[in-house]
């Protein structure tokens, strides 16, 4: 229960965000994590990242939200990981982030890909 509460803030968050399903969009909870999609969100994602053709899906706590169940089917096991590491860092998980993108940037890499809580996602999933 703890690791609901230190994660809380975020997805916090997370549940705002997943207001925004638009019609005909779902919000469904699979293996204690809220997932959600739907049309607007699948605009946000696509328009709110700084992704070449958007995200397909994104964590915010214990809530993910996606373009659609498909995006959310593939993504599952790579989010699940970002749920895991937002249990470990809590509120400062969304700084560090920021600031491992930055690093990597700095250092000539790519914000995303370089990103050393992305490199782990990629690894485990």
């Amino acid at each position: 229960m703890l690791r609901y509460a230190w994660a809380g803030p975020n997805s916090l968050l997370g549940l705002l965000l997943a207001l925004a399903v638009g019609p005909g969009g779902r919000v469904q909870v699979v293996a204690g994590v809220v997932e959600a999609h739907g049309p607007w969100l699948a605009w946000l994602l696509g328009a709110g990242t700084h992704l070449c053709g958007g995200a397909a899906a994104m964590t915010l706590g214990h809530v993910i939200v996606g373009m659609d169940e498909p995006c959310l089917a593939a993504c599952r096991s790579h989010e699940h990981v970002h749920v895991r590491q937002y249990e470990r860092w809590g509120p400062f998980f969304l700084p560090a982030y920021f600031l491992a993108s930055v690093w990597a940037y700095a250092r000539g890499g790519d914000l995303y890909r370089d990103n050393p809580f992305e490199r782990e996602a990629f690894s485990r999933s």
